[in-house]
């Protein structure tokens, strides 16, 4: 049966009139293909227009090969992932924000430094240099001057990875990058590079050809003159890695890396291929150096005579497998004695790695980098698969 709508008179009237214009517009004005195509708006369009996308957690995240703490500052820290570019606290780690998002052209931060003498002033480099089968490359190096807020490109634009950076600890103008170079084949922009004006400028002070790049520096904080570096020969293809060769080697430099002289067969290291080697100077005491080096009788090397000879201290799996991916270590800026490993565990001594102590439980799994406060030792900051992971008790060890 048909239904009638009954409409009050005046409501009715309102009506009609309203039917009437509309017939009236209608006739004079023809549509057009616009407004015969023009989608009808749906109730749910409006209602979908005000959601917003938030973060419901983890609080960090994403793999990180590079971390580090802020002297003078020790609620101010900074991470770099690997596929998210540089993250950045200011309350100790609870809270972490995005600092370079839409001001870099390449979200793989693989190298990070900030002066000791400018908290302010801060180095990153793009791409990841632990070559993994599934790698981001990079664009080179970016500085900010500003603690984070903006950045310019400053560099190697055509670098893929850049293993390190490290900043003159009394002088900000005075920077040195560790480029690996390519991934997959010979490139001449490889090797430890050099600027005496922040960044302006660059000069290669340490190469040994196109197939090496360097991925380790540490400088001595009693004498910044002193340096170390180990330059790898290694690459990786779809289909293939090497990791090791000629070309790798440790090396130490006497005059702020302007030249360098070659360690890597001083009395005590391994004979035989070196692949991957990593290497720390202790700030307490600039004759006691740490190098970790992939070979088949490698293993944690110390020296006690700034790298003129060596003693294997110690040969565990667990500090050296997986080389190409780990070799990490690092030396506590007040105690010559204590030393850090990453692996898939990170591992600290306090008697120059003789024994090892388990200390990354609780944050994740595969550890690529550390910080250690130079004020306090106890304030140590660790970059894993996980994000960065931050401890003002380190010695306390595993709860």
């Amino acid at each position: 049966m048909p239904r009638t709508l009954f409409l009050p008179s005046s409501l009715a009237g309102l009506v009609m009139v309203a039917m009437a214009a509309a017939v009236s517009v209608r006739a004079q004005s023809p549509p057009t293909a616009q407004a015969q195509v023009q989608p009808k708006a749906r109730a749910e369009d409006a209602v979908l227009a005000t959601y917003k996308w938030r973060s419901i957690g983890p609080a960090r995240g994403g793999r990180s090969i590079t971390v580090s703490g802020v002297k003078g500052r020790p609620k101010e820290a900074y991470f770099g992932a690997v596929g998210g570019g540089l993250w950045k606290t200011t309350d100790a780690g609870n809270n972490w924000a995005p600092v370079t998002d839409g001001q870099i052209t390449s979200s793989s931060v693989g190298a990070l430094a900030v002066s000791e003498s400018n908290p302010d002033l801060l180095f990153i480099g793009m791409g990841e240099s632990c070559i993994r089968g599934n790698i981001m490359p990079g664009d080179g190096v970016y500085k900010s001057k500003d603690a984070g807020k903006t950045w310019t490109h400053v560099g190697f634009r055509n670098v893929e990875a850049i293993s390190k950076i490290r900043i003159h600890p009394t002088n900000p103008d005075i920077v040195y990058v560790a480029a690996f170079g390519l991934y997959h084949g010979p490139s001449d922009e490889r090797g430890v590079f050099k600027s005496a004006d922040g960044g302006e400028s660059w000069k290669r002070v340490l190469f040994r050809d196109g197939k090496t790049g360097a991925v380790d520096l540490s400088i001595d904080r009693k004498n910044p003159n002193v340096m170390y570096a180990s330059l790898w020969e290694a690459y990786r293809m779809e289909y293939q890695m090497s990791s090791g060769g000629p070309g790798s080697g440790l090396f130490k430099s006497t005059d702020g890396g302007d030249t360098w002289t070659e360690i890597t067969r001083a009395p005590g290291m391994p004979e035989g291929m070196v692949g991957r080697i990593g290497v720390a100077v202790s700030g307490a005491d600039g004759n006691r150096v740490y190098a970790l080096v992939e070979n088949e009788n490698g293993g944690l090397f110390v020296s006690d005579d700034a790298g003129a000879s060596w003693k294997l201290m110690n040969a565990a799996r667990s500090i050296r497998q997986r080389a190409f991916y780990y070799t990490h270590v690092h030396a506590d800026p007040n105690n010559k004695d204590v030393v850090y490993m990453q692996n898939t565990a990170v591992f600290r001594s306090t008697d120059a790695s003789k024994t090892l102590v388990s200390i990354g439980q609780g944050t994740h799994g595969d550890h690529h980098d550390l910080w250690i406060d130079p004020d306090d030792s106890e304030h140590v900051m660790d970059g894993n698969d996980g994000g960065g992971a931050i401890t003002f008790n380190v010695a306390a060890g595993p709860k």
